[in-house]
């Protein structure tokens, strides 16, 4: 299935049956988003949030809150929450990736400046933290703060570990938990804990969303040496950028010794020539590392999917499930 011409989306069907309770959170993210002094925090922020995202992350936290018969308003405030963070750290990462695109538009450092970005994403921030402490849950707040910490320690990691030929599948799958996963199983475990869920629920919930987002990580990086427009993937873009990503990592740890000169000279010290990105496409395909990692990443929403076996009978598990073969449609 592709994502383009599946006739019906997992995520949209997701967004129907929360369709009022989106509206409200929309709502709430327009009017969080506002500041009375600064015009520039609305404009910066509505120039991302406004720019046909999925809304993904918040979707999870109201799914989850609502299979678990939760009636309350405060899955609003989280879902709101999440989808703050995740702006947050958006505005955050084109500033360090010296980003000139997201979503198909000019990015908010290219529109502003770097010092724009970074302040209004600070500012962000701790909207998100006021919206937490209204739900009055400390273990929400750490739950939250925790996933903060963690995205931001990743996106650390992974500047250190980025250009590295001797960066191992373990430390990007650390890379990949913090800057991915750790906000889509927050999103997950805040809406069980607001809905008064035994732990054993909530750890399934934490548990698909760790492994939804490592398998929609993974097929990210994937796409990137084997995407075409049509997956809305740019080819190229994280060889350009010297990441070491899964596809490269174990082609680098097959690779005789020509082939590790290669990648020293066009990953780790960014010497890169016309057509070495056809190259590495090539030493790629060489060593299989395209089809191993393709299969990690369907067994990470394989992973996802038997997660769910814990929770409730409910139309919106379904649809979750769904979304977990969604994730890796585009390399299926």
């Amino acid at each position: 299935m592709s994502l383009d011409i599946a006739a019906t989306k997992p995520h949209e069907q997701l967004a129907a049956a929360l369709a009022d309770d989106l509206a409200e959170v929309n709502e709430m993210i327009r009017d969080r988003m506002a500041s009375e002094h600064a015009p520039r925090i609305p404009e910066v922020t509505a120039h991302l949030v406004e720019a046909g995202g999925k809304r993904l992350r918040p979707m999870l936290t109201l799914a989850a809150a609502r299979m678990c018969g939760y009636d309350g308003p405060y899955h609003m405030h989280l879902a709101a929450t999440v989808e703050f963070i995740h702006t947050a750290t958006l505005l955050h990462d084109d500033v360090v990736d010296e980003s000139s695109q997201r979503r198909g538009r000019p990015t908010a450092n290219l529109l502003w400046d770097n010092t724009s970005s970074v302040l209004v994403g600070d500012y962000l921030f701790a909207r998100s933290f006021q919206l937490m402490v209204e739900t009055g849950s400390i273990r929400v707040l750490d739950i939250l703060a925790n996933a903060a910490a963690t995205i931001a320690e990743g996106e650390v990691l992974q500047l250190t570990a980025a250009s590295d030929l001797a960066t191992t599948e373990e430390i990007y799958l650390q890379v990949v938990r913090g800057k991915t996963a750790a906000l889509f199983s927050a999103a997950m475990e805040v809406g069980g804990e607001i809905a008064g869920q035994d732990a054993a629920t909530k750890q399934a919930m934490f548990d698909y969303g760790d492994a939804l987002g490592i398998a929609f990580q993974i097929v990210d990086d994937l796409l990137d040496y084997g995407g075409t427009k049509a997956t809305g993937k740019n080819v190229g873009d994280d060889f350009r950028e010297r990441k070491l990503t899964l596809p490269v990592i174990r082609a680098v740890a097959a690779a005789d010794a020509e082939e590790r000169a290669f990648w020293e000279r066009t990953i780790a010290k960014g010497r890169q020539e016309a057509g070495d990105l056809d190259h590495a496409i090539a030493l790629i395909a060489k060593h299989g590392t395209m089809e191993s990692t393709r299969d990690d990443a369907i067994a990470w929403a394989g992973k996802a999917k038997a997660s769910l076996d814990a929770l409730p009978d409910h139309p919106l598990r379904t649809m979750l499930i769904d979304l977990a073969d969604y994730v890796v449609a585009r390399i299926t």
